[in-house]
């Protein structure tokens, strides 16, 4: 059985790529309206006018299923349209 030495360098340019990969599928794939399939935490503050604790608290409670990538929260904007969609259907557009 052979053995392979990974170096340093070896995991900078899987990290590369691995970036390179993700920043393909977050930024480059839109919807049918060119609209981005994911956005960033502010956007979603801005979009449902919330503060960012209340924002966390959407998180927590599972109204929204975020994904976090190195540090930043990236949220499904479908997701985000549709706690709009729960509201009128409720008859109300509390969040």
């Amino acid at each position: 059985m052979g053995m392979e030495i990974v170096t340093k360098e070896d995991l900078q340019i899987l990290r590369f790529q691995l970036l390179d990969d993700l920043k393909i599928l977050l930024g480059a794939v839109g919807t049918k309206e060119d609209k981005p399939e994911w956005i960033k935490s502010g956007e979603v503050r801005q979009l449902l006018k919330v503060s960012p604790g209340s924002l966390q608290n959407l998180r927590v409670s599972g109204k929204l299923n975020p994904v976090k990538i190195q540090g930043t929260w990236y949220y499904r904007l479908s997701e985000v349209e549709g706690l709009f969609k729960t509201g009128e259907e409720n008859g109300r557009f509390r969040i």
